[in-house]
């Protein structure tokens, strides 16, 4: 709930004990008053229906049952519902120091391990919550108290939460919840588990450290089309804290970061120390897989020490947390029509280095690459499997002890040469293949040739480079053939995913064929320029239209 100030206390008593003060903050339904129980002499806060909110005045008392299932020293503390102009008010622990919305409304953000600590507390809130079945379904920051003196967060505003065996608080034709902390499956319309208490947390984080959502626009729609489509980047200010982030913002609810996993990056983020990244189960992510993606088999590989670990992002598929592109939602499909209609072009010459936005990177549109992206731990040095060990389809590779790489047939059409182990995942238009560490991104995508032909995208992309690409630099576009066949090759730096991993290099070539324009890109950080230019050179040499 938003402060609103002191106003002056209209002193009337109500349930015969509780004297009404000055209201301390507004939100949808309700306005929350300081009040002091007189019979036992302390302070309370009040919590009133607006008469104008239109609220069922049962909501309050499913309020207050769903809060007394959940006893934590992180979540609010209802004492007594009484009756006040012929509804309900809740009677609540009074935490004295305002929200974390007023915080940051008044221009103060948190430092990463200040960050990280509100994350540990609100977590330990959920995790209660989510032991008794109660999902919170409107984490933000309105709805985080932050005590003066202790630091102490306290999750408040259990108005809409889920409650088993409790029917779903719902008006017709409002939205319930806020929509840039709202989990895309929610949005969708999905089921809605733990999970996305998780994502609104990783979204709440973002905002505690930046001062803002990663999905604040100027309009529903737009908040919207950012949530299911955009590239999720979170900040470098963030820190230690962007792989949890990455992590918690994945689209997929099944590749999510856990409560586990979460709880232990944080306490290091709040220890200073640097976390580990996160280790998915290997037979977790191939058990996440879309049915309908080729998964190739995860081989045990020691990573490069050289090259820190990468969380592919929530929006780009193999830049961080990305998942599989949520379908259109009906109740938004008017909004996001006209965002798409106005991002058509751009859409021509988007970023060749960004996995499926909608696949969660982690952006949360990425791909269903999973949260984190080291490779599973190694058990023994093994020699790479023998040409009769290995499954169908793999390519047997000269230079299998430093970049192995077997051959995939996508559903897409097509076959090609990716790392061996890689996470398939795609947008919709585009399918992307990242190495198990998240470090190698192999991107194809099949299109009816645009105007221009493969010369005018590569030169398009390369003037929207520094809009999609922060950092862009080094770019060279060089109208070139492939196998004879009219093609445009297309090179360029810049600043990466996040500070940790730094700058990539991205090498694309484009080629017309029979009224259809193939493109093979492949991206990796440029500490492994050669096993960007090898990986490049195999999967264009190998590459194969299989369908129509």
């Amino acid at each position: 709930m938003s402060y609103n100030g002191p106003e002056q206390a209209d002193r009337e008593l109500i349930g015969g004990r509780y004297r009404l003060g000055e209201r301390l903050g507004q939100g949808g339904m309700g306005v929350v008053r300081r009040a002091t129980d007189e019979l036992l002499g302390r302070p309370v806060a009040v919590k009133t229906l607006a008469l104008e909110s239109g609220a069922d005045p049962e909501s309050a008392l499913r309020e207050a049952r769903v809060v007394a299932q959940v006893r934590h020293p992180h979540v609010i503390v209802v004492h007594d519902v009484v009756e006040h102009e012929g509804r309900p008010a809740l009677v609540m622990e009074l935490v004295d120091g305002g929200s974390l919305a007023d915080r940051l409304a008044a221009g103060e953000v948190l430092s990463p391990c200040e960050t990280a600590r509100l994350g540990l507390d609100l977590l330990d809130a959920l995790s209660a919550a989510h032991a008794r079945d109660v999902l919170h379904r409107d984490v933000k920051p309105a709805n985080v108290l932050l005590e003066k003196g202790t630091g102490r967060a306290v999750l408040t505003d259990f108005g809409i939460a889920s409650l088993p065996g409790a029917s779903t608080l719902s008006r017709t034709g409002v939205f319930i919840g806020t929509p840039e902390y709202t989990a895309p499956e929610r949005m969708q319309g999905g089921d809605a588990g733990p999970a996305s208490d998780l994502w609104s947390l990783g979204a709440l984080l973002c905002a505690a450290a930046t001062g803002t959502s990663p999905f604040r626009r100027d309009s529903i729609g737009a908040v919207l089309h950012a949530i299911v489509y955009e590239e999720i980047r979170p900040s470098e200010r963030m820190g230690p804290l962007v792989p949890v982030v990455q992590g918690l913002l994945e689209r997929d609810p099944a590749l999510r970061l856990g409560a586990a996993e979460a709880r232990r990056l944080l306490a290091a983020c709040a220890a200073g120390e640097e976390p580990a990244p996160p280790v998915p189960a290997p037979t977790l992510r191939e058990a996440a897989a879309p049915a309908t993606a080729t998964v190739v088999r995860d081989r045990p590989t020691a990573p490069d020490p050289a090259v820190p670990a990468a969380v592919p992002d929530a929006a780009t598929g193999g830049r961080g947390s990305g998942s599989r592109r949520p379908k259109a939602l009906p109740f938004v499909a008017a909004a996001v029509a006209v965002c798409a209609a106005a991002a058509t072009v751009a859409v021509l010459v988007a970023m060749k280095d960004e996995p499926p936005a909608g696949a969660a990177g982690r952006p949360s549109g990425t791909a269903s690459a999973p949260a984190a992206t080291t490779p599973p731990p190694t058990t023994s040095a093994s020699a790479p499997p023998s040409a009769s060990a290995q499954p169908a389809g793999t390519v047997p590779d000269s230079e299998t002890d430093r970049y192995p790489s077997e051959e995939v047939t996508d559903e897409r059409g097509f076959t090609l040469a990716v790392p061996y182990g890689a996470i398939r995942s795609t947008d919709g238009e585009r399918v992307f293949y990242t190495s198990p560490d998240g470090a190698v991104r192999v991107g194809v995508r099949i299109r009816p040739i645009p105007p221009g032909g493969a010369i005018g995208v590569m030169r398009a992309s390369d003037e929207n480079g520094p809009a999609t690409n922060p950092g862009y630099r080094d770019s060279l576009v060089q109208e070139t053939t492939h196998k004879g066949l009219p093609a445009a090759r297309w090179e360029f730096t810049w600043n990466g995913f996040t500070g940790a991993e730094g700058p990539r290099h991205t090498i694309d070539v484009c080629w017309e064929k029979d009224g259809t324009l193939y493109d093979v890109w492949v991206s990796a950080p440029v500490g492994r320029s050669e096993e960007d230019r090898i990986r490049f050179d195999k999967a264009l040499e190998s590459f194969r239209a299989t369908g129509g």
